[in-house]
């Protein structure tokens, strides 16, 4: 009998056991259970988490010794690592990654406040290669810093890198085409310019004092907000030569 404490044994396809002691850096093939008496049942370990040297006592705990892990192909890639290279690819100025990805998910947050713009072209054709995908809030939209403006997927535990390949690739001519434009990316949010504005409130129940003024706040929150100013408000009476 092999002694399995020692040897990997293929099992299946695409998974293999091996020795819990070679498990850091390798993905867990399926659930695993944890039970604490008259506490927890349930699952301790997610099927396609990467093994960390900080899971090892915990599994061994759990009385592995051994570990049912993915056997990956040269030209496969786990989700996880996927989608980081998809949304680094996609990401140009003004936006950011804050958090390491999950379950082939990762999120693209503002890094600045200002204008989220996007190559709507670009997300198409890679939402359409099949097996990755990129959401993103709508175009053209104001957003403040920190506020997440996009997630990418790999949609299966494992993937194939050339899927992976075809979406830099098509970010990266992006970045090509348009580099006259300063755009750098699919996704970026463009720093607005603090506007300074003056405003011009007519009426002749406001200038002659009869009402008042309900206007110019709202307008000086609106412009404050974009980092501006207003530098002077100016009644004006109901008479266009006035006005001019």
């Amino acid at each position: 009998m092999h002694d399995l404490s020692v040897q990997s044994i293929e099992h299946g396809v695409g998974t293999k056991m091996i020795p819990l002691s070679e498990a850091v850096g390798m993905v867990i093939a399926h659930d695993i259970t944890e039970i604490r008496q008259g506490e927890y049942k349930g699952r301790a370990f997610k099927k396609g988490r990467i093994v960390r040297e900080e899971d090892i006592e915990h599994l061994r705990n759990l009385g592995k010794e051994n570990l049912f892990v993915l056997s990956m192909a040269d030209d496969e890639m786990h989700e996880d690592e996927a989608a980081y290279a998809i949304a680094t690819a996609l990401m140009g100025e003004g936006v950011a990654i804050r958090e390491e990805p999950k379950e082939g998910k990762i999120n693209i947050v503002a890094a600045r406040d200002g204008l989220l713009t996007m190559n709507k072209k670009a997300l198409l054709q890679c939402n359409m290669l099949g097996e990755v995908m990129c959401a993103t809030l709508h175009g053209n939209t104001l957003v403040k810093t920190g506020q997440v403006v996009a997630g990418t997927r790999a949609i299966p535990l494992v993937i194939k890198k050339k899927i992976v390949e075809e979406t830099v690739a098509i970010a990266s001519q992006v970045r090509s085409a348009e580099c006259e434009m300063r755009r750098n990316g699919v996704i970026e949010v463009k720093e607005l310019r603090k506007p300074r504005a003056g405003i011009v409130i007519t009426g002749n129940e406001i200038f002659y004092g009869r009402k008042e003024d309900a206007f110019a706040p709202v307008i000086r929150k609106k412009v404050e907000a974009f980092g501006g100013e207003i530098v002077r408000v100016h009644y004006a009476p109901d008479d266009a030569s006035y006005i001019r």
